[in-house]
């Protein structure tokens, strides 16, 4: 039986209704500084706990439920007969309900407050009294999420008590947010790159309906502590998203958001397919459609400038999984909804937030920084210097070629990737792949160094005149002689770009 209940809440949702079932239920109730106040103010009979511990609350609220007579009610494991003597003799009273949600650290450390103002949101008391109840959950029913209340009320309504299953699942829920919430701590207070032990905080926004395939079960997790357009973004129109989409729509954000100028970018199944770059959204959605109209029907496009009226017609006229932008036109959403299965998202963040990427093995983690460097330097190796012209597709190919899977290379002219080799096990497929598919391009970019010279050979085959590779290979030498051998111009940029 539930006789006594300890409440302190920061968040107030639904706490009064609560209240007044425990009333009615007979449970006499104890509370804290602003939730004693707020109950009482309503009619509800309330205990202070100062009047429990016989002490009043001290330095700036800091210290009130920290006391034996709270704890020791908390802890003691009723079946004890040591236990139950113990409290008794010390005059100490179980406490057989602790509601308790914590001060908003999440929230608090991306707001602009001071590092000493941050500090104080950091909850003391609150999960000192969460893990004591979760600890004793066979004699503590605990409760630190507000859509638990309906579920508690119902067990006791139908027989007077919560169940064991019920009483372990929300201790577990205590823990699991503990940990999250001491991980966010961490994170804000720990400066180092690779500490001891990796703590992350992330908070499931919602279920999905299934994983990469229908039969594997998945939901999505945001960070509780960083930003990030894939947290940030809304949802304008369409089906939900699935995990599939999620993924894509990073990737083709990502690209996009390479460019300062307007940019386009088409991805399909986390490969992308189209890339352009161009004075308005109009033309660089028309040059990443170009590069594979094939691939890019039921795929993820993303702009990094508004969507006017007249892109969106054009994007209408196939079947595409996702848009994304940075915004639209009145005009525009109107004709996007007018598909009403399009996903179409209004992402506002641009600059990669994440500093850093995770890679799951089995029983393993690997961590890395983000890939955030294009280039340390731009080197031209060859006897021919490459045109302004050259240097603006090599760029664009560089940009694109760092999102695409290893062994990646990508064709390029005219601001546009007009070929796209990806995930090959050697180079020169993947430099044939892309080859065959642009038809006609001018420059060539790999994400890694040539290990022979016969990519430049099938270059100079199909019309390249300039190539910008990372460099790096013992036999550097031989892509340059023959870049100079078929008069292509070639760069190194010192940094590689694999993406496995």
């Amino acid at each position: 039986m539930i006789k006594r209940a300890l409440i302190s809440v920061y968040k107030k949702d639904n706490i009064l209704e609560f209240s007044k079932f425990l009333m009615e239920k007979d449970v006499e109730i104890i509370s804290t500084g602003g939730t004693y106040r707020y109950l009482k103010e309503n009619g509800i009979p309330v205990t202070e706990v100062s009047e429990i511990t016989k002490f009043k609350e001290m330095l700036d609220g800091r210290v009130k439920t920290l006391h034996p007579n709270i704890h020791g009610g908390i802890l003691a494991i009723r079946d004890n007969a040591e236990h139950m003597k113990t409290i008794e003799e010390n005059d100490i009273k179980p406490i057989d309900m602790v509601i308790v949600n914590l001060y908003p650290f999440f929230e608090e450390v991306k707001t602009d407050k001071s590092f000493e103002e941050k500090v104080e949101f950091i909850d003391i008391g609150g999960p000192t009294m969460l893990r004591s109840a979760a600890k004793s959950f066979k004699d503590v029913v605990v409760i630190s999420d507000t859509d638990d209340y309906e579920k508690v009320k119902g067990e006791i309504n139908e027989s007077g008590n919560v169940s064991f299953e019920t009483r372990k699942n929300l201790a577990g829920k205590v823990f699991n947010l503990c940990s999250a919430y001491d991980a966010a701590i961490s994170e804000f207070l720990l400066n180092e790159e690779f500490p001891h032990y990796l703590n992350m905080s992330y908070e499931k926004m919602f279920d999905l309906r299934y994983g990469e395939n229908p039969h594997q079960k998945a939901a999505y997790y945001v960070s509780t502590v960083q930003d990030g357009a894939m947290k940030d973004f809304k949802q304008l129109n369409g089906k939900e998203l699935s995990f599939n989409n999620i993924r894509d729509m990073d990737i083709a954000w990502k690209i996009v958001n390479e460019f300062d100028e307007p940019a386009c970018s088409a991805i399909k199944h986390s490969t992308p397919c189209g890339a352009a770059v161009g004075k308005t959204p109009f033309e660089v959605y028309q040059k990443a459609y170009e590069c594979d109209p094939l691939s890019i029907f039921g795929g993820i496009v993303a702009v990094n400038k508004e969507v006017d009226e007249e892109t969106a017609v054009e994007m209408a006229k196939i079947f595409l999984e996702i848009v994304v932008a940075p915004s639209y036109t009145d005009r525009a959403l109107e004709v996007l909804k007018g598909k009403k299965n399009l996903r179409v998202i209004e992402a506002k963040t641009g600059k990669v937030q994440d500093k850093f990427e995770y890679v799951k093995v089995d029983g393993g983690l690997l961590v890395q920084d983000v890939n955030k460097e294009m280039m340390k330097e731009f080197n031209i190796v060859t006897k021919k210097v490459p045109d302004e012209a050259e240097i603006r597709d090599m760029i664009l190919g560089m940009k694109v070629v760092k999102h695409v899977k290893s062994n990646a290379i990508v064709v390029v002219k005219d601001g546009m990737a007009k070929g796209i080799g990806t995930g090959e096990t050697n180079r020169i497929w993947a430099t044939m792949q892309a080859l065959e598919r642009a038809g006609d391009g001018v420059v060539l970019a790999s994400d890694a160094f040539f290990p022979f010279r016969d990519c430049v050979d099938a270059a100079a085959k199909a019309g390249i005149t300039a190539i910008i590779q990372p460099g790096g290979s013992m036999r550097d030498q031989e892509s340059v002689d023959a870049c100079n051998e078929h008069g292509i111009s070639m760069v190194f940029t010192g940094i590689r770009h694999f993406k496995h």
